[in-house]
Order: structure tokens, then sequence, then C-alpha cells
């Protein structure tokens, strides 16, 4: 496997993460109005809050992921732009990635981050029985 494909994988684990903190928020609100036991699980709910809270103190500390950094390095190893590339690169970069100044994302993730909190307290995980 070369960098240009690793940094493609990078790209992908890091844009899956992405999509469990968003669509974790979802599932755990929709899935107690559901009544499904499981997205109160305490690992799950324990992995979601501890993601969302990695962003948040990122984005208060102005730190770079690890995740974009890794994938930035082994796109410069490949010999590639750091936002060009692959069709993968293309279009995961354009969902994930906007252009706004860094306060509103952490006013996003913050907020973001009190709604996971909001839903920790309305609906407790629970351990399996």
């Amino acid at each position: 496997m070369n960098y240009s494909h690793l940094a493609d994988a990078v790209l992908l684990i890091h844009f899956a993460i992405v999509l469990f903190v968003m669509g974790g928020l979802l599932l755990i609100v929709l899935g107690n109005l559901l009544r499904w036991s499981w997205v109160n699980h305490w690992w799950f709910r324990a992995l979601h809050l501890l993601a969302i809270s990695v962003v948040v103190i990122e984005s208060w500390l102005g730190i770079e992921c690890p995740l974009t950094t890794l994938e930035n390095w082994l796109r410069v190893q490949a010999g590639q732009g750091v936002y060009q590339g692959s069709f993968t690169q293309h279009w995961v970069h354009g969902v994930m990635f906007y252009q706004a100044p860094a306060w509103v994302f952490a006013l996003a993730y913050t907020l973001f981050a009190l709604a996971v909190v909001a839903a920790w307290w309305r609906w407790p995980p629970h351990q399996f029985k």
C-alpha cells in the first residue's frame, strides 16, 4: 500500500469518526424515542462523549486533529498537495471541511457537546443486564 492509499484510509477513518459523533447523537435521541435500549449502553455513550470531548478540547486549544496531521503528512510523502488528490479525498474533504473562522467551529463543537451532555442527562446510560 502506498502513501496515497494510506492517506485515503486515514481520511475515511476520520470521516467514520465524524459520522459516529454526529450520527451517535441522532441515534441516542431517536433510539430513546423508539425505545431501543442499546443506544443507552454505557460503552456506546462513553465513547460518544469522549469523541466529542476530544473535538471540543482540540478546538478550544487550537490544535489540529492528529488524523488531519497524519493524512497531510502521508499526502506530502505521496507527492500530493495537502488538499488535492484522489476522488475519495476530494469528496470526503468537501463534506468534512468548511471555511470559517476558528471561533465558529469552537462554538459549534461546544454547542454540540452540550447537546450530547443534555442527552446523557435526559437518557442516562446503563449497563446491559
